[in-house]
Parts: C-alpha cells; sequence; structure tokens
C-alpha cells in the first residue's frame, strides 16, 4: 500500500468517526464511555495522517 492510498484509508476512518460522534452526541441517552473511546480513536487517526503527511518522502 502507498503513503497516499494508507493516509487516505486513515482519513477516510476519520470523517466516519467524526460522523459517529456526532450522532453520539446528538442521542438523547448519550454514552459518554463510548464518546470518549471515539473521540480517542479520531485523536489517534489524526495524529498519525499529521505525522505521515509531515514524514519526508524517500
Amino acid at each position: 500500500m502507498s503513503l497516499a492510498s494508507h493516509l487516505q484509508e486513515l482519513r477516510k476512518k476519520h470523517e466516519t468517526l467524526s460522523r459517529q460522534v456526532e450522532e453520539e452526541q446528538r442521542s438523547p441517552s448519550v454514552d459518554s464511555v463510548a464518546l470518549t473511546e471515539m473521540k480517542k480513536r479520531k485523536l489517534s487517526l489524526k495524529q498519525e495522517i499529521e505525522r505521515l503527511s509531515s514524514a519526508p518522502a524517500h
């Protein structure tokens, strides 16, 4: 898998998690533990995307 396709896949996962977090926050019965876990995964993906995006190309 090329770096570009890997980054694209990570961005898709990040976007999906963003939508899930928004939906969970709008829910009348918010599961705060699940919401926290989703936010942690989302942040982890964002950090990985930033790390890979700023890495020098070989």
